[in-house]
């Protein structure tokens, strides 16, 4: 006997959203809208991140991972009421307060951070406690819209360095290495932050967790899981570095960091995702049919409810309340010199800058900056560099990514950090020609002097929300290594006065 079975007889019916269901999303989706409005700023810029940061570009894909989380959750989230949740407030309260410290301290990682738990902090007030517990994961997920990482390059630059050195050694290439440069008898090569793998480390990050999710249910298999896709990615890179330099000693320079370039590009990541998953493969235990998550037992009476209108007004009054409190703070600037000259110093004299490998730092939103050499009557030469702000804000800072005595993309590369001069903190840098230059770094704010760029952020946070003098200072002193390098640095300044008592007059606060 035959039996006819129509098509899509096991399909699963469409999720029936109800119109209360409706009410609420329409809503959330006008707060997402507004709130992205009201802090067009930051999404712009994180945007331009996304498209622009190599580091970051793997954040494009974020959104509509979440969007393709939350819709294989369709089904069992339309059998979940959403209901007006008051103590979601709590979070958007959180994200707001975290976007004031990001924006008054100049901290793009607090600001970022801010307005993504805003969008989280609008999901659960206006949906409820159990529709957040249904979208959990989503929702946590959307952390992973933060740019975040550049932290690992440095140490990760260590890490390549270590594992490269032995290698080559190994094989029989002859290399040295001095800081993050390697130097063989046919090239020279930098270890920069782009080839520490931090980039793939971070996507990896973001990658590891979703598969942890996705294809584990146990939590022992998901952590050994996720200590393979951040272990393996290091490896990799390890060896990419390795490879690279070992095809350059047998080959070329130019052939090798060529195809160097097209195999990190384009092959590196998919490959370590490749073998990532195919490591990881025979111990997924999720089978791939298993509901998300069980609506029965989201069923529970939400309490202190809101009404969907009222929830959506209370999230945005509340994150008004933190953009209103930055416009005030940002008002406030302290008086700075309408001209500043670099000081007389004596036993030192002013000559012409470096032609050979000329330096200038960087800080292009400074409301003074110069730049002079002083020699003394030994030929010893120093570079001094004073940058002077009145107030700080998004795009005029004293500290951050390509400020300071290193740009992005500088011909300068950074060797290594030194101990401290005076309590400035020192690095050594190599530039055109291989010239080999020694910097020294004051930070003043606030009545603190620091090498801390973190201590800068702290002391800027506090100025902007107590109302303190935001004058701030960044002194640098620099010389080249044959041309008296740390001794004559510490000779000027000693002759100059201490870098407080410096930095406070060129700012006019003496």
């Amino acid at each position: 006997m035959t039996i006819a079975i129509p098509p899509g007889a096991f399909a699963r019916p469409a999720p029936a959203f109800d119109a209360r269901w409706r009410r609420h999303a329409a809503l959330l989706a006008g707060a997402w809208a507004v709130l992205l409005l009201m802090f067009r700023g930051d999404a712009i810029d994180l945007a331009r991140i996304y498209w622009t940061n190599t580091t970051f570009g793997h954040c494009l894909f974020i959104a509509p991972v979440i969007g393709w989380l939350v819709w294989q959750r369709r089904h069992e989230l339309a059998q979940v009421a959403p209901a007006g949740w008051w103590p979601g407030l709590a979070i958007a309260g959180a994200g707001g307060l975290s976007w004031l410290l990001g924006d008054a301290g100049g901290v793009a990682l607090l600001r970022h951070a801010g307005l993504i738990v805003m969008l989280q902090g609008a999901v659960v007030t206006l949906l409820g406690r159990n529709v957040a517990q249904a979208l959990l994961f989503p929702l946590a997920y959307m952390l992973f819209l933060v740019p975040f990482g550049d932290g690992f390059e440095g140490p990760l630059q260590q890490i390549t360095v270590a594992m490269t050195m032995p290698l080559l050694h190994l094989f029989g290439v002859p290399a040295s290495v001095d800081g993050v440069l390697i130097t063989t008898p046919n090239g020279f090569f930098e270890i920069a932050e782009a080839c520490s793998g931090a980039k793939f480390f971070i996507a990896m990050l973001a990658f590891g967790t979703l598969a942890a999710n996705v294809c584990f249910v146990s939590w022992r298999r998901r952590a050994a899981f996720m200590g393979v896709a951040l272990v393996v990615p290091v490896i990799a890179n390890g060896l990419r570095a390795f490879g690279t330099i070992y095809a350059a000693w047998w080959t070329s320079v130019e052939q090798a960091t060529g195809m160097d370039h097209i195999v990190y590009g384009w092959l590196f990541f998919a490959l370590v995702m490749a073998a990532v998953l195919a490591i990881g493969w025979r111990w997924f235990d999720r089978d791939p049919d298993a509901a998300w998550f069980d609506p029965a037992a989201l069923q529970r009476d939400a309490g202190r409810r809101l009404e969907a209108p009222v929830a959506a007004l209370l999230v945005l009054t509340v994150a008004s309340l933190f953009l209103g409190w930055s416009s005030l703070v940002s008002a406030r600037a302290a008086p700075v010199p309408r001209q500043v000259e670099l000081p007389q110093v004596p036993g030192w004299s002013r000559v012409a800058l470096s032609v050979r490998a000329p330096w200038t730092p960087n800080y292009p939103g400074a409301d003074h900056f110069l730049i002079g050499r002083y020699a003394d009557a030994q030929g010893r030469a120093v570079d001094v560099a004073v940058a002077i702000y009145a107030n700080q804000h998004e795009g005029k800072e004293l500290v951050g990514f390509g400020i300071g005595a290193i740009r992005e993309n500088d011909r300068w590369v950074r060797i290594e950090d030194l101990p401290a001069l005076d309590g400035g903190g020192a690095l050594r840098m190599i530039g055109p020609g291989r010239v080999e230059r020694e910097v020294a770094t004051w930070y003043r704010i606030g009545g603190v002097t620091t090498a801390s760029e973190r201590r800068v952020k702290l002391e800027t946070l506090k100025a902007r929300l107590l109302g303190g003098d935001q004058r701030a200072v960044a002194l640098l002193l620099s010389a080249e290594s044959d041309a008296g390098g740390r001794a004559a640095i510490a000779d000027f300044l000693r002759a100059a006065g201490p870098a407080d008592a410096l930095a406070d007059r060129m700012a006019g606060t003496r």
